[in-house]
């Protein structure tokens, strides 16, 4: 496969497993192998649960490096393909260089997940036999300074995934009132202080424009009263308000919503949808759209609760923490 996916073979040469389970352990070796900004979260359980057959047609809708796509990707044949969508060009980048060596078609499409059946329509695509999506950031976007989307650094306050957005996180935080900034960040980031959050962004306001992270944190802390570098907290104090704005500029949510209204149309019976979610605002609505599909005798739930991460896999790459995944099969 990929030119980061170094397998490790310790224990394929020794009868302590099943080839079925020594396959699937050697995926999962495979992918622990991975730089970190390209380990895909829960991958042991991706290559357990989502096995399939050489030929099957795979959409990764949010294919960011290509980590889960690359597990696919050894199941495939010539016979079969893969379809990556992503918004950042940058991303679909290093996918098309991580997949270079793939056995199966492949497509790259600069596209947002919600567009999924303009993009199978655009080429030809009837139906899927698997359509997964990833909605959590990437380690790669995180440290880019283009994207201002780091507590940890300072950066211009943009957020936007697809740089062809016109709105950003600063044009939100220097044109919104003070009543609508706390509505925001209490919806999309579940603040409770969102009110006092929001009240000192409008005071800063009166006297300068907030330009970068390192502005919106510091103000963020001195509404709270507290200092981000000695923090008691799990999580960052700002980390609430920077999901919700994060939210709003890239409509995240709604996007969501069409994707999910999509995808049973456009997958092949006996199809699987696997989303993997990072915060309750998400999950929710994965979860209440596979029980909607459910009862409207179209989806079968595979997760009857979502499955999570192990606390091996915590411990080596932190993202999972938050994860979710949830499957359901087109019936």
């Amino acid at each position: 496969m990929s030119n980061f996916l170094h397998t490790s073979r310790l224990l394929s040469s020794r009868n302590l497993f099943s080839p079925l389970a020594k396959h699937f352990f050697e995926l999962y070796l495979q992918v622990n192998n991975m730089p970190a900004e390209h380990k895909p979260v829960l991958a042991q359980y991706i290559s357990r649960e989502l096995t399939l057959q050489s030929n099957s047609i795979v959409v990764d809708a949010t294919v960011g490096f290509a980590g889960h796509s690359s597990i696919f990707a050894q199941q495939l044949s010539s016979d079969g393909m893969i379809i990556g969508m992503d918004v950042d060009p940058k991303c679909l980048e290093v996918a098309k260089q991580n997949l270079s060596d793939a056995k199966c078609k492949v497509l790259l499409v600069r596209s947002n997940f919600s567009e999924i059946a303009n993009v199978f329509r655009e080429n030809g695509i009837e139906s899927a036999d698997l359509i997964l999506a990833d909605l959590g950031i990437c380690s790669g976007q995180l440290a880019d300074m283009d994207r201002g989307l780091s507590f940890g650094q300072d950066m211009k306050l943009d957020m936007r995934l697809d740089d062809r957005l016109e709105t950003t996180a600063a044009d939100i935080v220097n044109s919104r009132d003070e009543k609508g900034l706390a509505d925001l960040i209490f919806k999309y980031g579940e603040e409770r202080a969102s009110r006092r959050i929001a009240r000192s962004i409008v005071s800063y306001n009166q006297k300068a424009k907030i330009k970068t992270t390192g502005q919106l944190v510091d103000i963020i802390c001195s509404a709270l009263g507290c200092d981000p570098n000695a923090r008691k907290n799990k999580i960052h104090p700002a980390t609430k308000t920077f999901q919700a704005l994060r939210i709003a500029v890239n409509k995240e949510l709604e996007n969501l919503e069409i994707f999910l209204d999509a995808v049973p149309s456009l997958l092949k019976k006996n199809g699987r949808a696997a989303i993997i979610s990072f915060h309750s605002l998400e999950d929710r609505i994965v979860k209440n759209n596979f029980r909607n599909n459910k009862a409207a005798g179209i989806y079968d739930i595979i997760t009857k609760k979502p499955i999570v991460a192990d606390r091996t896999e915590e411990i080596e790459n932190p993202r999972s923490r938050s994860a979710k995944l949830r499957i359901a099969v087109k019936i």
